[in-house]
């Protein structure tokens, strides 16, 4: 599939208002921030990108909560402060809004990385849990003009989150180990929102990721 045709059925959801967001869930490992950033691109100024990943709980809140062993788990996100940005975005057209991401070198979340603009028409949201029938997830997923659900086969998504466990400064071991223990089961709560979503996207095959089927 082209990334093109992609974009295009995106924008065709500004019919529904001023600005919308399109919400993009699916387990770890499956494209989402690849995606999320390639259709921003390509959509151009009208766009912009807003990551669920911003609202990764501090490492010391995680230590509070007995959370550091499940980093990326459903309850280490601020799903309410997650679900105040969306509407703000959504309400706010007039003013430039900024918008909190996740650094992979600092291994904590940082604020106001990016930016949606004033005209900006269409908002691209990208994290595991967007769809999940659970308290919080399920009042951002209303705020959705749509949700996609993107997946890879589960041996390309473990080889994806490896590398970026050895690229973010895990030995081999405690990389597979992260993976196996907290990626791969976060991603079975994930794959059970599939169902929620209004179409699924496979990143196996499109054109951006230089693979084929």
């Amino acid at each position: 599939m082209k990334l093109t045709r992609l974009a295009a059925d995106a924008w065709k959801l500004t019919a529904h208002g001023p600005r919308v967001v399109l919400g993009l869930a699916g387990p770890p490992g499956a494209g989402k921030s690849t995606l999320a950033r390639a259709l921003v691109a390509e959509i151009g100024a009208a766009a912009a990108y807003l990551p669920l990943d911003g609202f990764h709980l501090s490492n010391a809140q995680l230590e509070r909560l007995d959370l550091t062993s499940r980093k990326g788990s459903e309850p280490s996100f601020d799903v309410r402060g997650y679900v105040a940005l969306l509407r703000r975005v959504l309400d706010d057209t007039g003013d430039d809004i900024y918008v909190p991401d996740y650094d992979r070198a600092l291994h904590e979340p940082v604020a106001a990385r990016h930016r949606v603009a004033r005209g900006v028409r269409i908002v691209l949201s990208e994290g595991n849990y967007l769809a999940c029938d659970l308290p919080g997830w399920r009042e951002a997923r209303e705020l959705m003009a749509a949700c996609w659900y993107v997946e890879a086969p589960a041996g390309v998504r473990r080889e994806r989150l490896l590398e970026r466990q050895l690229a973010g400064g895990l030995g081999e071991d405690a990389a597979r180990a992260w993976v196996a223990g907290n990626d791969m089961p976060n991603g079975e709560l994930v794959t059970a929102s599939r169902g929620r979503c209004d179409r699924i996207v496979s990143t196996i095959g499109l054109d951006m990721f230089n693979c084929s089927q």
